[in-house]
C-alpha cells in the first residue's frame, strides 16, 4: 500500500473515531499527523508542525477574544439594535444584508477570512438574539463572502485570474466573478428556505418600543431556539441535554434586549466600537493581520476596563481552535508527503477529458474543505492545461467551475471561514453546531461541483 493512501485511510480513521467516540477531532489529528509523519513520511518535527495553522490560531483567538469583550461590555447588544433600525424592524432581511455586507468586502479588495472575521461574530449574536438559525446566519455570511470573492480587484479575483495569464489559458473576468456570484447567491437562497427564512417573514417585524416583540404572528422571543441553540459544549464532548421548549423561551425572553434607550453608549461600549471600526480600518485599508490586530485592540480594552472583560480569556473558542488546528496540521503532512499532488496528476492523466475535469472539480472541493482555497485553485489549474489545450473543453468555464468549487465549501468547519463562524456562534451546543456544519459542508462538497461541472464544463464556454 502507498504512503499517500495510508494517509488518506488514517484521515478516514480519525473522522470515524471522532464521530464515534467523542474525542476531540484536532487532538486526534495531532496523533494522527506525529503517527504518519514519523512512521511513513519520515518526517521530523519540523516537517509535521509545517502545516501548523499559525495564522489562523492567532485569527480565531484574536477575534473571539474581541467579541467576548463586546458581548461582556453589551456592544453586540447595541449593534444588532442598529440592524434592527437599519432594516426597519424586518428580521428576515438581516441575513440578506450580512450576506451583501461580506460580498462588498471581499468585492472591494477584502480577503475572506478577513471578511467573514469582522461580520460573523456580530451576525451571530442577531441570530441568538433573534432566535435565527446559526447555520442560516453562518451560511449567509460565507457565501456572501465567496460571492463578491471574484471580482476582477479582489483578492480571490486577481490571483486566479494571475494563474490563467500566466498559463496562457483564455480567460474571462466578468465570467469568473458573475459564476461565483450566482451561484452562492442561489445556494443562499436555499438555505434560507430550508433554514427557516420563510417563517421570519411570516412572524413579521421587530419593534423598538416594546424591546424586541414582534408584529404580526406572535412574537419570535417567545418560541424555543432553532437548530443549533442550547447549552454550550466543546466539540469533541458529550452534548448537553436540550433544554425544555418552556425554559428557552424564558432564556429567549430574558435575553431579549431592551428598547434602545435602555442601551446607552457607555465608555467601554464607544471604544469597543471604535476598536471594531479600527479593525475593519487595520485590515482593509492598511492591510495588517486580522487576528494580530483584533487581540492587541482586546488587550488595550482588557487593560483599561479589566472588570468587563474578565471572563473574555475564558470564553476564547480553545475547543474549536484544537480542532481546527489539529486538523489542518494534518492535512499539512498530507501535503508535504505528496498526497494531495499524487491525487491531482491521478486524475489529470484519465484519458477521458469531461471526466477528469469533474473529478479535479471534486478534489478541489474536498482538499479545499480543509486547506487553503487560493492553494488548491494554483495547483489545479496548471493540471487542468493538458487536457485544456486539447481543445474539447472550455478553458473559462473549467477555470470557473474549478474556482467555484474549491471555495464555495468554505463554510466547512474545517475551513477558515466555517472555522470563524463556529468560533463566533454565541450560545449554542458547539457539539451540535459542529455537526451541522460538517453535514451542511458535505452536502455542499457532494453536489456543488457536479452541479458547476454540468453547467459550465460541459457547455465548453471559451
Amino acid at each position: 500500500m502507498s504512503p499517500e493512501l495510508i494517509s488518506i485511510l488514517v484521515l478516514a480513521v480519525v473522522f470515524v473515531i471522532a464521530t464515534t467516540r467523542s474525542i476531540n477531532m484536532g487532538a486526534l489529528a495531532f496523533a494522527a499527523a506525529f503517527a504518519v509523519g514519523t512512521l511513513v513520511a519520515d518526517l521530523d518535527a519540523d516537517g509535521i508542525f509545517a502545516g501548523f495553522p499559525g495564522d489562523l490560531f492567532v485569527v480565531l483567538v484574536g477575534v473571539t477574544y474581541l467579541f467576548a469583550i463586546a458581548r461582556s461590555n453589551g456592544t453586540t447588544d447595541w449593534l444588532v439594535h442598529a440592524s434592527v433600525r437599519l432594516v426597519r424592524g424586518r428580521v428576515a432581511l438581516i441575513p440578506w444584508v450580512m450576506f451583501a455586507l461580506t460580498g462588498a468586502l471581499t468585492a472591494i479588495g477584502a480577503v475572506s477570512p478577513a471578511a467573514v472575521a469582522i461580520v460573523a461574530p456580530i451576525a451571530l449574536s442577531f441570530a441568538a438574539r433573534y432566535g435565527i438559525s446559526p447555520l442560516l446566519m453562518g451560511a449567509m455570511v460565507v457565501h456572501g463572502a465567496q460571492g463578491g470573492g471574484f471580482s476582477p480587484i479582489s483578492i480571490y479575483g486577481s490571483i486566479v485570474n494571475g494563474i490563467v495569464e500566466r498559463e496562457k489559458l483564455p480567460g474571462n473576468e466578468v465570467t469568473l466573478f458573475l459564476a461565483s456570484l450566482i451561484v452562492n447567491l442561489v445556494i443562499a437562497a436555499v438555505v434560507f428556505v430550508a433554514c427557516g427564512g420563510l417563517r421570519l417573514w411570516r412572524q413579521g417585524s421587530v419593534t423598538e418600543a416594546d424591546g424586541g416583540a414582534l408584529k404580526g404572528r406572535g412574537e419570535l422571543r417567545d418560541q424555543p431556539q432553532p437548530t443549533g441553540a442550547g447549552t454550550t459544549t466543546d466539540p469533541g464532548a458529550h452534548p448537553s441535554p436540550s433544554p425544555s421548549p418552556t425554559t428557552t423561551a424564558t432564556a429567549t425572553r430574558e435575553a431579549t434586549p431592551a428598547p434602545t434607550s435602555s442601551l446607552p453608549l457607555t465608555p467601554p461600549r464607544v471604544a469597543t466600537l471604535l476598536s471594531l471600526v479600527a479593525l475593519v480600518v487595520a485590515v482593509l485599508v492598511l492591510d495588517l493581520d486580522a487576528g494580530l490586530t483584533a487581540i492587541t485592540l482586546a488587550v488595550v480594552l482588557s487593560a483599561i476596563w479589566p472588570d468587563d472583560s474578565r471572563k473574555a480569556v475564558g470564553e476564547i473558542a480553545w475547543p474549536t481552535v484544537l480542532l481546527i488546528c489539529g486538523v489542518l496540521t494534518y492535512v499539512g503532512v498530507l501535503d508535504e508527503m505528496g498526497t494531495i499532488t499524487w491525487a491531482g496528476e491521478g486524475v489529470g492523466n484519465i484519458g477521458v477529458p469531461l471526466l477528469a475535469a469533474v473529478l479535479l472539480c471534486y478534489i478541489g472541493a474536498i482538499v479545499s474543505a480543509f486547506a487553503s482555497s487560493v492553494g488548491i485553485m494554483g495547483a489545479l489549474i496548471p493540471l487542468a492545461v493538458p487536457f485544456l489545450a486539447q481543445g474539447e473543453i472550455g478553458a473559462v468555464g473549467m477555470v470557473a467551475a474549478l474556482a467555484v468549487s474549491a471555495t464555495v465549501v468554505d463554510v466547512s468547519p474545517f475551513s477558515t471561514n466555517g472555522a470563524l463562524v463556529l468560533a463566533a456562534a454565541p450560545d449554542v451546543d458547539r457539539e451540535r453546531f459542529f455537526r451541522q456544519l460538517m453535514v451542511y459542508g458535505g452536502i455542499v462538497v457532494a453536489v456543488v461541483p457536479a452541479v458547476v461541472w454540468l453547467l459550465m464544463v460541459v457547455p465548453g464556454w471559451g
